[in-house]
C-alpha cells in the first residue's frame, strides 16, 4: 500500500482507500527520513531547540541551570525511549550520556498538532492534548475541535522560516507553546478521528500538492490508552473480543499496539510501561469503560518473564473505578 505503515494495527485506517502506486506517503520517521533527504535535519532535536534560541547543548558541556529535560538528540523509534528529568549537576553527571542533549524544562500543555503543508504554508491544523502520567506515558489524549491560535502562530512562523519548500504533513509536538520534536509525518494514532473523507484529502495532498478537506463537521473525539508493566510477555486478547468491543457506541477503533511474537523489551516503550492498546472515540467515559475491559482481558493472557516479576500496576489502575 503507498501509504507506508509497518504498524499493522493502524493497517485498518487506510484499507480499501484508493492511492496512486506512485505516490508514498509516509508515516513512519525512518521513510521520511528517506524520502526527504533535504529535510532530515528536523529529526536533530538539539536543532530544533536552538532553531528557537532555547538554551540547550549536547551532554559533556554542563547545564548552568536545573532542572533540566535529558534526551537523545535522535531517536527514530519514538516513544519517548531515553528522556528524562534531571534534578541537579551531580545526576546529570552520573547520567550523562553520548549522544543525548539537554534543554529547559518545559512547562505548559503537551500539544500534538497535525499539518497539512502545500509550499511551505499551513493549510489546515488538527491539535491533541495529553494527559500525562510518570514515566513517560499519557494516560488519553484529547483531539480537539477547536483551533490553538498560539500554537499555530508560532509554529507557522517557523514553518515559513525553515521548511519553505516543504509540501506533504507535518507534525509538531509542542510543550507551554515551544517545539520539542517534528516529524515530516502525520499522527497515525488518531485518523479515524478526523473525520469522513480525510484520508482521501491525504492522498491528495501528496498525489497533487493540493490540500481540500470538508472539516465543517469536526467533533472533539479521544484517544484512551491502556499501560502494562515492563517485564512481561502479552498476548493480544481474542479476535472476537476486539471486534465485540468495537460495536461499543461511541468507540470508533481499537488498536493493539505490540507484536506479540516479539520480545518485550525489543519493542520502543516510555520508561513507565509498556503499551498494550488504545481505544479511539467519541466519549471519553466510555474510552475509560472498554479500556477497563481490554485490561481484563490482558490479565488472563500475560506471561512473566523470568527473573523479573513487576506488578501490572497500570493494568490494575485501568481495571479499578478511577471516575
Amino acid at each position: 500500500m503507498p501509504i507506508c505503515e509497518a504498524d499493522p494495527w493502524r493497517m485498518q485506517y487506510f484499507e480499501g482507500i484508493p492511492c496512486p502506486p506512485e505516490v508514498n506517503i509516509p508515516t513512519e520517521d525512518g521513510d521520511a527520513w528517506a524520502w526527504y533527504p533535504q529535510y532530515k535535519w528536523i529529526y536533530n532535536k538539539l536543532m530544533i531547540a536552538e532553531s528557537q534560541n532555547l538554551p540547550c547543548a549536547p551532554h559533556g558541556l554542563d547545564p548552568s541551570f536545573f532542572p533540566v529535560f535529558s534526551k537523545p538528540i535522535y531517536n527514530m523509534r519514538g516513544m519517548g525511549a531515553g528522556s528524562r528529568v534531571l534534578r541537579s549537576l551531580k545526576e546529570y553527571k552520573h547520567l550523562e550520556r553520548p549522544g543525548h542533549m539537554w534543554m529547559p524544562l518545559l512547562q505548559g500543555d503537551h500539544v500534538s498538532s497535525d499539518v497539512a503543508v502545500v509550499e511551505g504554508e499551513p493549510h489546515w491544523w488538527r491539535h491533541a492534548t495529553g494527559k500525562p502520567l510518570e514515566g513517560g506515558m499519557f494516560d488519553y489524549w484529547t483531539v480537539l475541535a477547536t483551533p490553538f491560535p498560539t500554537i499555530e502562530a508560532y509554529c507557522g512562523d517557523w514553518l515559513h522560516r525553515h521548511l519553505a519548500g516543504y509540501t506533504g504533513m507535518i507534525n509538531f509536538e509542542t510543550i507551554g507553546g515551544k517545539i520539542i520534536e517534528v516529524h515530516l509525518r502525520f499522527a497515525d494514532q488518531w485518523p479515524d478521528l478526523y473525520g469522513t473523507g480525510w484520508i482521501e484529502s491525504l492522498v491528495r495532498l501528496y498525489a497533487k500538492e493540493q490540500w481540500h478537506f470538508d472539516d465543517s463537521q469536526r467533533q472533539e473525539g479521544y484517544s484512551v490508552v491502556l499501560f502494562g508493566a515492563h517485564g512481561v510477555h502479552y498476548q493480544h486478547p481474542p479476535k472476537d473480543v476486539i471486534a465485540q468491543l468495537c460495536q461499543t457506541p461511541q468507540v470508533s477503533s481499537i488498536q493493539i499496539t505490540f507484536h506479540e511474537e516479539k520480545p518485550p523489551k525489543d519493542h520502543s516503550m516510555p520508561p513507565g510501561g509498556f503499551r498494550l492498546a488504545i481505544v479511539n472515540c467519541w466519549d471519553l467515559e466510555t474510552g475509560f469503560e472498554v479500556r477497563k475491559k481490554l485490561a481484563l482481558s490482558f490479565w488472563s493472557t500475560h506471561q512473566f518473564q523470568p527473573n523479573r516479576l513487576p506488578a501490572p500496576k497500570t493494568i490494575r489502575d485501568s481495571v479499578a473505578e478511577r471516575h
